[in-house]
């Protein structure tokens, strides 16, 4: 205990930590004002349509955007002030939801229209990831990676304790539109934030040509780094296929618990399971993660999994929130254990266009996952357990949710499946000692 208290009074100390942290509390804002805006649309969505597949498509149309211009984006992050890219992103993001908030003050919102105006949002968005993360590592030294990762998903985490119980109770009583105006402040403040903060200057990227063209030069730079290390490369398709199996629960969860409780006490319950990312992201931050950082990523997933098969077993709110728990008190564990590797490995002249890639495999599995969810769960396994006769509904139970329940049991076995797979893969058991820590300079 005293190690790791000692550990985290030198994060605190360390160069570029005020800087760090100044930045944090500004995303925090605009994070529990986009957190509230995302679950107060989605109930909003589900309520008037009825329908997971639009659900599904809404969702989609904040990421489509990301996937299609991260090659470009990582190569730009690297090019620029890493602070400039957040700012840019924060102020497009700013500009789509001001967008949507003029829409439902003049009381002409549709559903297209959120088509456009996430779409408008989720383009700015692509830049957030791979600026945040490469400025993190600029800012902090090598050995305090896991536990920055730690307070950027404790950030994360707060904003998901107190949004859905916000956001559940506002969008019945009051609808959209205080989510929607509360969310703009919240990008401005962190805009304000990010204006008054410096951030140290990442060695230069060579520039490979102007336009179009010398981006996508600049990007395969970073594309080539990671299939040059079968490592990283074999980490990255890992997480392709367990993001694969969570993003189906960022679908369904709402209409599951809908068919279970009323829109407050979702959003309660969602609360409540960010409470778990809060204990995680704090044990982490405290802990600094485990040594070997493979195992911190995948013992963590498998947990994950585990607490997804609880979540659709039985049609009991209880077992709902011990899975989501479970499931999001590992989450920040794996997640800090995989950023660390990352940050540790690549160059910070390249991390801009490698987190895009990242960024990119990320998002490629969610559309169709998205889709895929949306239509099980509408046409196929809904129908099945709401009809009654079929042979897994004296397992999982009989009526509205208990496929979609089937398919939150369905993909925490598939996740659990995956992380046995990789860590039996020698190129991934031996990755921290094959590929080499790349130098970071930090200056405070």
């Amino acid at each position: 205990m005293v190690k790791h208290m000692n550990g985290l009074r030198t994060f605190l100390e360390a160069p570029g930590a005020r800087t760090f942290g100044a930045v944090w509390v500004g995303q925090l804002v605009s994070i529990l004002g986009s957190a509230m805006t995302r679950f107060g649309l989605a109930i909003w969505v589900f309520t008037e349509t009825g329908s997971v597949t639009q659900l599904a498509l809404i969702v989609l149309a904040s990421q489509v955007p990301a996937l299609l211009v991260s090659p470009f984006v990582g190569a730009l992050v690297d090019r620029w002030d890493r602070r400039v890219a957040m700012i840019v992103s924060d102020t497009g993001a700013a500009v789509g939801t001001l967008a949507t908030l003029a829409l439902i003050a003049a009381g002409r919102l549709e559903i297209w229209h959120l088509y456009v105006t996430l779409s408008f949002s989720g383009l700015f968005g692509a830049f957030q990831f791979p600026a945040y993360s490469a400025a993190v590592t600029m800012l902090i030294p090598k050995e305090h990676y896991a536990r920055a990762s730690g307070l950027v998903q404790l950030a994360g985490s707060l904003g998901r304790i107190l949004a859905p119980a916000i956001a559940g109770t506002l969008v019945v009583t009051v609808g959209l539109g205080p989510l929607f105006a509360i969310d703009v402040v919240s990008y401005l403040v962190a805009v304000g934030i990010l204006a008054f903060q410096r951030f140290p200057s990442a060695p230069p990227s060579e520039r490979r040509g102007a336009g179009v063209r010398g981006l996508l030069l600049e990007a395969r730079e970073g594309l080539s780094f990671v299939l040059e290390r079968r490592g990283l490369l074999i980490l990255m398709l890992s997480f392709v296929m367990v993001n694969f199996a969570f993003a189906f629960q960022g679908v369904l969860f709402i209409p599951l618990l809908l068919s279970l409780t009323t829109e407050q006490v979702a959003g309660v319950v969602a609360s409540i399971g960010a409470v778990g990312i809060t204990i995680g992201s704090l044990v982490l931050t405290a802990w600094g993660g485990p040594a070997n950082k493979v195992l911190g990523v995948y013992v963590p997933i498998a947990l994950m999994g585990a607490g997804l098969v609880l979540i659709g077993l039985r049609p009991a709110l209880w077992l709902v929130i011990a899975g989501l728990l479970l499931m999001m008190t590992t989450h920040p564990v794996a997640g800090g254990s995989s950023q660390a590797i990352w940050q540790a490995k690549v160059p910070p002249e390249l991390q801009g266009r490698v987190f895009a890639i990242r960024q990119v495999s990320a998002i490629a599995a969610s559309p169709v996952a998205f889709l895929t969810a949306g239509l099980l769960a509408d046409r196929v396994f809904e129908p099945l357990f709401t009809e009654g006769g079929f042979a897994l509904a004296t397992i999982f139970g009989s009526g509205a949710g208990r496929g979609t329940g089937f398919l939150f049991s369905c993909t925490g076995a598939l996740a659990i499946a995956i992380t046995m797979w990789a860590v039996r893969h020698p190129r991934i058991r031996g990755l921290e000692a094959e590929v080499a820590d790349a130098d970071a300079v930090v200056v405070g």
